[in-house]
């Protein structure tokens, strides 16, 4: 699913109770839920039509799952955000497999578990709501939350990208084994959890920038509530699903989304709390950090390497990625198959991330190895061009990350290993030749398949400003290259070019975000790194690690007929 960077509709789902039928009475719920409301309304836009308020009475089992039922038929589009705020009681019961979490209606029995809201049967629910981005927000606690991970204080991330990314994320108010405190909050009449939260709605958890964030707010709320002399909470929150981020306010959204040419974006700092709370993608970052720090585990670190790369070449055989199919919903089933490539590759790419920006020597067979292996599955077979040429698309994906990880760390060395790793060719099945040349060459072919995705229609060049924005949260959490990121995907491009060139021996070679920078005056990377490389000669770094056979007049040569094909290109 493509979505835009805005919001078509604003959709709230609002439940406070107090007088309960069979538990304990609470004081300022429906006291929470009207505040909550009237700031949705006041400040982002929340009209009264979309915002729904079940309180007391009205707060029933059956009212509340039908109001939240009628999201899934219809109830809202693609681009739509959608808040459900619950205040009240929760319940916890240990089952086989952990805890259990449950919202409690006005009408229910905590010895009867078939009058509780379980809480999954929200969060399963919200894949069948269209509405791009859903927030719970419960003023409840309980366990059972399956939140897959949280962002760390300090995280950079594009805005514009949020806006367009999918996003199910939740923040309640406590854990299982805590007591949500009903009073002495922050703010009169209001429980110290939602006074910390109406105040971050209201602006305390705002960036310099005027931009209010779903995890700027939750982390807010984290910070405030854990440490309030009054509270004996602390918050939980994180992401139940997706990557985005449901966005409060951005005033300047609009200002991005005007020119389409360029894919103009911002980096934000995002002002969310750690929680120790990993996924299995952090933890298999972890592992291998573990294993290429200790010579002892340099065969568990191959163990784990070829186990994800079995699993990659399994899980994109063509028993999942056919290559024959009908045209008709082509540029459907290539955005599919775009994210389907990438949810698969993302174990492996954080491994080659982590091998490629603290790896030595001792690794680089390995980083060698792992591109080779994934490419010699690759050989010509029939089907559509389109599909056949799409199949490199996971190498690709390797070969950015772990090349923009090298020159994070300045390993030229891991650079060259990746972009020097010999596969198939496919036009000679018993020959083999560098894999960039085949990556590279696929992906230009697809070129127009990329044009055609939501947001890159008028893109000077859509698969490299697709790219950019797809890589750029994974590497950011696990090398943290915050606003440098930028600099370095154009460098990797700038090298992929540059080596390509060289490996053909012809003046052309793959073009990235840099070219129409540098043509329209915006950059001077190119030439700056023609520069470098004169003055420092053979002593450049990449000359020393290996690239362009090690001869730095090689490049030089190189990069005179580049630079000139550069100057005279039309269609930037």
């Amino acid at each position: 699913m493509s979505y835009q960077p805005k919001y078509n509709e604003s959709k709230a789902l609002i439940i406070g109770i107090n007088k309960y039928q069979h538990a304990s009475p609470l004081n300022y719920a429906t006291n929470d839920t009207d505040a909550i409301a009237k700031v949705l309304k006041d400040q982002y836009g929340f009209g009264e039509k979309n915002t729904i308020l079940l309180k007391d009475s009205d707060a029933s089992k059956k009212n509340i799952i039908d109001v939240f039922h009628k999201y899934t038929q219809d109830g809202t589009s693609p681009d739509d955000r959608l808040m459900v705020f619950f205040a009240g009681h929760g319940y916890t019961i240990t089952g086989n497999r952990g805890e259990v979490g449950f919202l409690v209606p006005v009408d229910g029995e905590l010895d009867s578990t078939s009058t509780l809201i379980r809480w999954d049967e929200l969060t399963r629910n919200a894949e069948l709501i269209q509405a791009k981005h859903i927030l719970f927000i419960m003023d409840a606690c309980y366990g059972g939350l399956a939140i897959t991970r949280a962002l760390q204080i300090g995280t950079a991330r594009f805005l514009k990208d949020m806006c367009q990314r999918l996003a199910r994320q939740v923040l309640t108010a406590g854990k299982a084994d805590e007591v949500v405190n009903d009073s002495g909050g922050p703010i009169q009449g209001h429980s110290v959890f939602t006074g910390h939260l109406i105040q971050a709605l209201e602006g305390k958890a705002e960036t310099e920038n005027g931009i209010i964030t779903a995890n700027g707010v939750m982390g807010y709320v984290y910070n405030k509530v854990a440490n309030d002399q009054h509270s004996q909470q602390t918050p939980h929150y994180g992401f139940i699903d997706g990557d985005g981020d449901f966005i409060f306010k951005a005033d300047m959204l609009e200002e991005l989304a005007k020119n389409e040419e360029e894919d103009k974006d911002i980096l934000i700092s995002v002002p969310a709390t750690f929680i120790d709370n990993k996924s299995d993608h952090e933890d298999i970052v972890d592992i291998t950090k573990e294993y290429i720090a200790e010579d002892k585990y340099r065969i568990k670190l191959d163990d784990l390497v070829v186990k994800e790369i079995r699993k990659v070449m399994d899980l994109t055989s063509q028993d999942y990625f056919p290559l024959s199919m009908s045209p008709i919903n082509m540029v459907e089933e290539f955005t599919d198959r775009l994210s389907r490539y990438e949810e698969i590759l993302k174990p492996l790419r954080a491994i080659i991330t982590a091998i490629c920006y603290y790896g030595d020597k001792k690794h680089r067979p390995l980083i060698k190895k792992t591109i080779s292996r994934i490419a010699e599955r690759n050989i010509s077979q029939g089907g559509l061009s389109s599909l056949i040429h799409l199949r490199w698309y996971p190498i690709c994906l390797l070969l950015y990350t772990g090349g923009i990880a090298s020159i994070a760390s300045g390993k030229y060395n891991n650079l060259c290993s990746l972009l020097m790793a010999e596969g198939p060719d496919p036009e000679y099945r018993k020959k083999t030749k560098p894999v960039i040349l085949t990556v590279s060459n696929a992906m230009d072919d697809l070129n127009d398949k990329f044009k055609k995705l939501s947001g890159h229609e008028k893109n000077y060049v859509p698969r490299s400003e697709y790219m950019f924005k797809i890589l750029q949260p994974d590497l950011e959490d696990i090398i943290f290259l915050g606003n440098s990121y930028e600099h370095l995907f154009d460098i990797y491009e700038l090298f992929q070019m540059f080596v390509y060139a060289d490996l053909v021996k012809c003046d052309w070679g793959p073009i990235g975000r840099f070219g129409w920078k540098q043509l329209r005056g915006r950059d001077t990377l190119v030439i700056d790194y023609v520069e470098e490389a004169k003055k420092q000669g053979n002593l450049w770094p990449p000359i020393q690690a290996g690239l362009f056979n090690s001869d730095i007049n090689r490049f030089n040569e190189i990069s005179v007929h580049l630079l000139e094909r550069l100057s005279k290109l039309s269609w930037f």
